[in-house]
């Protein structure tokens, strides 16, 4: 028999990340029990009811309509405005549902349709799409962690059991696509099959195949393209043979284009028999007349909006303008950063910076989409655990207000202890003297990274003061937001309070995570050199 593998011989020897595995299915499937988004309330229900709706239309009206307002498609009413993969799924779950539940995806019949084994089916189809797109990827990227780990370091946090468990039970995916109710397992989980087949494989055709697809499903998936675009470029210019260097860069970077745009026109084939289709689709999915936000947003023009009323001051196309100049400027140091000085570890670290520049920045930005953030800050728990689990508690945190209209303050409250207790135990089994408040200490959390150096600097002192502090405001804004009734002048007073108190925290994570970037050296050891003659 041959030497296993490293890979082998953790999957072999470390089975024991199988309970955590079931452990986060199971939390999971108790939220699913709780209401989704719009549960008994008309006339336009909520997210449950635009998924339903979607699957209506995609089975019973022409493919050429699905993004159009006619007799049988109202835009108005939960319209489509996902790119067309969300489409192409949502039209084989009304396959299915035709075939359990024919009355759920009646033309106009079914709006509203509330069903308890309907919901059932709906609940199982987000299940299994978790499994096999975000779970499976998770697995994956947490074995390759703690693969590369070197033999001298002792980083519980790159432990696969420990990694997977603080993956998985991250409550704001769980909240948001188990509770809330969306499919955004899919796209996220299409997005870490390409950061693993980056990081892990070095396959930078599989790594564009899947981002595209990932793209192809949520537009919002435009937060992790630039990294993706200069780490993929850059990597062209590597290791380039001296006597070859045109033809193989262009060589390099044609591979890429020819699959990027294969892609995209198998994707968009049946809607590019004409511009006008093309453009429909466009419109619907970058709707400008919708305003630079909706609801009370933890970013920066939510913020502004507190103390300069924009809406009044600039139109929507202005205000467009604002936000991608803005936008363009945040993500240009990082970018510039990990294209000139690209190594893995500023790939996810451009991932976290230039997302959450789109976050803070860009326009027409939902609370949701701090998941885009928050899935690429928890690739980098295991390198910087303190700031990582505090990013993730605030972005989860930054949801409650959208939590609290699904009914979904208990799946809130639980799933957060959870994942506290995960991280305690995770300190425990670094730190056998580690107590129940262990995480608030940042000294003691950067010694389970690097146990034979002393952390007692002034500046982590300061930093575990602002991370209680911090809680601190999260737990009073929490009890005040479910239990005192604001002024009747001010209904949106405490989601405003949230929205700005989670927008000061990720500002200043912007700057620290752009710090920690910019701190990295240069340096390429992952990448393999091209045997020249």
């Amino acid at each position: 028999m041959g030497k296993k593998s490293d890979w082998e011989k953790i999957v072999i020897t470390k089975d024991i990340w199988l309970p955590g595995v079931f452990f986060a299915l199971l939390v999971r499937w108790c939220v699913a029990a709780y209401p989704y988004s719009g549960y008994k309330t008309p006339p336009m229900y909520g997210d449950f009811e635009a998924q339903r709706h979607w699957q209506e239309i995609t089975l019973h009206t022409p493919i050429s309509t699905w993004y159009r307002n006619t007799t049988h498609n109202d835009l108005n009413y939960w319209g489509l405005d996902y790119p067309p993969l969300t489409a192409y799924h949502s039209y084989l779950l009304a396959v299915v549902a035709e075939w359990l539940y024919p009355e759920s995806v009646r033309l106009f019949a079914s709006r509203g349709y509330e069903n308890e084994d309907h919901k059932l089916f709906m609940r199982w189809t987000v299940f299994l799409c978790d499994i096999y797109f975000y779970v499976t990827a998770t697995i994956c990227l947490c074995i390759d962690t703690e693969r590369i780990k070197p033999k001298d370091e002792k980083n519980v946090f790159k432990r696969t059991d420990i990694a997977t468990a603080l993956f998985l039970l991250y409550p704001g995916i769980i909240l948001i696509d188990h509770g809330h109710f969306q499919y955004n397992c899919v796209s996220l989980g299409l997005f870490m099959w390409a950061v693993f087949y980056i990081v892990a494989i070095e396959n930078d055709i599989l790594a564009s195949s899947c981002f595209i697809l990932a793209l192809n499903y949520k537009q919002m998936e435009l937060y992790h393209s630039l990294p993706f675009f200069f780490y993929l470029l850059r990597k062209c210019f590597i290791n380039v043979p001296p006597r070859r260097k045109l033809y193989h860069v262009v060589s390099e970077f044609n591979k890429l284009a020819i699959v990027v745009v294969c892609s995209f026109i198998i994707i968009w084939c049946p809607f590019l028999r004409s511009w006008d289709n093309v453009t429909q689709v466009v419109y619907r999915l970058f709707p400008l007349k919708r305003g630079v936000f909706e609801d009370k947003v933890s970013n920066v023009w939510c913020f502004i909006n507190v103390f300069i009323k924009l809406k009044s001051f600039y139109s929507n196309e202005k205000m467009a303008k604002i936000c991608l100049i803005t936008t363009a400027f945040a993500v240009l140091p990082s970018c510039m950063d990990l294209f000139f000085r690209i190594n893995k570890k500023k790939f996810i670290l451009s991932l976290i910076n230039v997302s959450l520049a789109f976050f803070l920045f860009s326009f027409q930005v939902h609370e949701k989409t701090i998941l885009l953030v928050a899935i690429p800050v928890a690739l980098h728990l295991p390198e910087d655990p303190y700031m990582c689990f505090w990013f993730l508690l605030v972005s989860n945190f930054s949801m409650l207000p959208l939590l609290l209209k699904d009914g979904l303050l208990i799946p809130f409250i639980s799933t957060s202890f959870i994942y506290l207790g995960v991280y305690n135990i995770a300190l425990k089994l670094s730190l056998p003297s580690a107590g129940l408040f262990t995480f608030l200490n940042a000294n003691r959390v950067y010694k389970t990274i690097q146990k034979n150096k002393s952390h007692n600097s002034v500046f982590l002192k300061l930093v575990s003061l602002y991370f209680f502090v911090s809680l601190l405001g999260m737990f009073v804004l929490t009890l005040c937001i479910v239990l005192v009734k604001p002024p009747k002048n001010l209904p949106d007073l405490f989601p405003l309070l949230i929205s700005v108190y989670s927008c000061s925290h990720f500002l200043l994570f912007f700057l620290y995570f752009n710090y920690q970037q910019f701190c990295i050296p240069k340096c390429l050891p992952e990448l393999p050199k091209l045997k020249t003659k």
